[in-house]
């Protein structure tokens, strides 16, 4: 098995149990204000997560694909960030 494939399943898997445990405290909370709290901090671990897998999934292709290939990935990337983090 690929451990970068490894990698980027155990923080997808991290990322869901932070989300579960998330839900849990919201009905542990049983409040409007605590629970959007716990919410916005979630809005933090979302794009750190996927900031991380790609870039585990970038170091592993980084080999086999082209410098052209790359730019438009990272460009991708990019406009995925600028479009969940642009308020």
């Amino acid at each position: 098995m690929d451990r970068l494939v490894v990698a980027m399943a155990v923080l997808r898997i991290c990322s869901g149990g932070i989300e579960i445990g998330a839900a849990l405290l919201m009905l542990k909370f049983n409040q409007l204000e605590k629970a959007l709290a716990v919410n916005a901090s979630l809005a933090l671990v979302g794009p750190l997560i996927l900031i991380s897998t790609t870039t585990i999934g970038l170091v592993g292709l980084s080999d086999k694909l082209s410098a052209a290939k790359m730019v438009w990935v990272l460009a991708g990337v990019t406009c995925l960030m600028i479009g969940i983090l642009k308020k």
